[in-house]
């Protein structure tokens, strides 16, 4: 691909990010950084989401992994419904009645002081790792075709990725993220989509009812996995994915900070149904475009990649037209960045709301001054973790992004789960404690647990069972 074209179409897409900007952070309060004064159309919320949601991670590990575990990835995505039923039905009323800006003011009230910082804490750890993956993943692709042919070595190109986010979220925050997040969204749905056609039609697939035919007949379109002892097994998956939501969703200030933003309870609702009913066509056609790519591949005698992330990257860099070139790279941009900004967004909120306690410590003018900094020092801490995980990654991203979820968001389950299904109060003071022993435990099992558990292999599910431990331990300190 030609690096002036590519380093073209990227500069005008970030162009149409700031004008977007420029335009949603007029006379901009801090209120406003925040929640947005609470005036999003749902419907742009929803749409905004998807490419949240799914982000560079997605858009490229998804597809590669159908030739690992077919299409068995679908039964977490069918998992999914599950737990957005649970966020709209139980979690977004709590944050409504209780009129949050961030989530985990709620333990606070529920358990203490001590509970509060904790879930905030793994909150800032979770995201902090897992969008710094997701930017990891852009900035390895958009080095190859664009930097590494001028010279620039990873660390400026990822500066200047992470510099870019900066721009363009530091005054409008979540309102101008809303509406970012629903153009790149845009983006990233008409790359899958055009990708699928042009790819098609080098195979000879000419209409709808072949592209059906195409992928239901490959081996590898094959959803539901029975063996209880595999890692893919449906139940495993299915559950899997259903807390996962819960976790990586409803309990997580970014995504949850979006849906806040809707004007009542009823639109944050609508905003929860169409996204889910969306996001489960999208993942389907993430996975049939899998298909394609490794059927592309096999016909022109391309050696597969050892990394399944590979494949896409290499097949739209090197060996598809420069059309389908360019719509890969405006694609996985726009789906990097829409997960990274409002991350950015919810850091800066969960740190200024939950730890320096911003609204009541500080004057309006003074709140200014010290959100600025702390959203530089989250751009500047992403940054430096992008650095560290491209040292010691070494396995498909899509897989990497859950394992950290499984054992970082548990404690948040545990937490919020004993709290909205029990009355008891705990012992505040010994959270933190079962906060960091619950996941220690669940590393323990999972990784001797085909000894232990006559062969039984967790996959995702590590999330339930770190959850359950960091249940059962609230359990025991509970006040009598």
């Amino acid at each position: 691909m030609d690096p002036k074209l590519v380093l073209i179409v990227i500069t005008s897409y970030f162009a149409l990010l700031f004008l977007i900007s420029w335009f949603t952070s007029r006379n901009v309060s801090t209120d406003t950084f925040f929640t947005g004064d609470r005036q999003s159309p749902w419907f742009l919320v929803a749409f905004g989401m998807i490419g949240a949601s799914l982000s560079g991670v997605t858009f490229i590990s998804v597809p590669g992994e159908v030739g690992n575990t077919s299409f068995h990835y679908f039964q977490v995505v069918l998992g999914y419904t599950l737990g957005y039923f649970v966020i709209a039905k139980v979690l977004l009323p709590l944050y409504y009645r209780l009129n949050l800006v961030s989530i985990y003011s709620y333990l606070d009230e529920r358990f203490g002081f001590w509970s509060y910082k904790t879930g905030a804490f793994f909150f800032i750890l979770s995201r902090t790792l897992g969008s710094s993956i997701r930017v990891f993943l852009v900035a390895g692709v958009l080095q190859l075709v664009l930097f590494d042919n001028w010279g620039i070595p990873f660390w400026v190109s990822v500066l200047i990725t992470v510099s870019l986010i900066w721009l363009y979220t530091h005054r409008g925050g979540i309102k101008t993220v809303v509406w970012t997040d629903t153009l790149q969204t845009l983006f990233m749905l008409l790359a899958v989509v055009i990708s699928i056609y042009l790819i098609g039609k080098d195979l000879g697939i000419l209409t709808i009812k072949q592209y059906i035919g195409t992928i239901t007949d490959d081996p590898r379109s094959e959803i539901f996995n029975w063996d209880w002892k595999s890692g893919t097994n449906f139940f495993k998956q299915f559950a899997s994915g259903a807390f996962i939501t819960i976790v990586m969703t409803g309990l997580d200030q970014d995504m949850m900070q979006k849906n806040l933003t809707c004007r009542n309870i009823g639109d944050a609702q609508k905003n929860m149904f169409w996204f889910t009913i969306i996001l489960v066509v999208v993942n389907l056609l993430f996975l049939s475009l899998g298909i394609l790519l490794y059927l592309y591949a096999e016909t022109n005698g391309i050696a597969i990649p050892s990394k399944s992330d590979d494949l896409y990257p290499l097949l739209a860099t090197s060996y598809f037209s420069s059309f389908v070139g360019i719509v890969f790279i405006l694609g996985i941009t726009a789906a990097a960045y829409s997960s990274a900004d409002s991350t950015l967004t919810a850091l800066t909120t969960s740190f200024c709301y939950d730890f320096l306690e911003i609204e009541k410590k500080y004057k309006k003018e003074d709140q200014v001054k010290i959100r600025k900094r702390v959203h530089i020092g989250f751009t500047a801490l992403m940054f430096l973790v992008i650095l560290m995980f491209r040292w010691i990654n070494d396995q498909s991203v899509i897989n990497s992004v859950f394992v950290i979820a499984g054992y970082t968001y548990g404690p948040l389950l545990g937490l919020y789960a004993f709290g909205l299904f029990t009355n008891w109060k705990v012992k505040d003071k010994f959270v933190p404690y079962l906060a960091v022993a619950a996941p220690l435990l669940t590393f323990t099992i999972s990784q001797n647990s085909q000894h232990l558990l006559w062969g039984y292999k967790f996959g995702f599910e590590v999330l339930i069972l770190n959850g359950l431990l960091m249940f059962l331990g609230l359990y025991l300190i509970r006040k009598k």
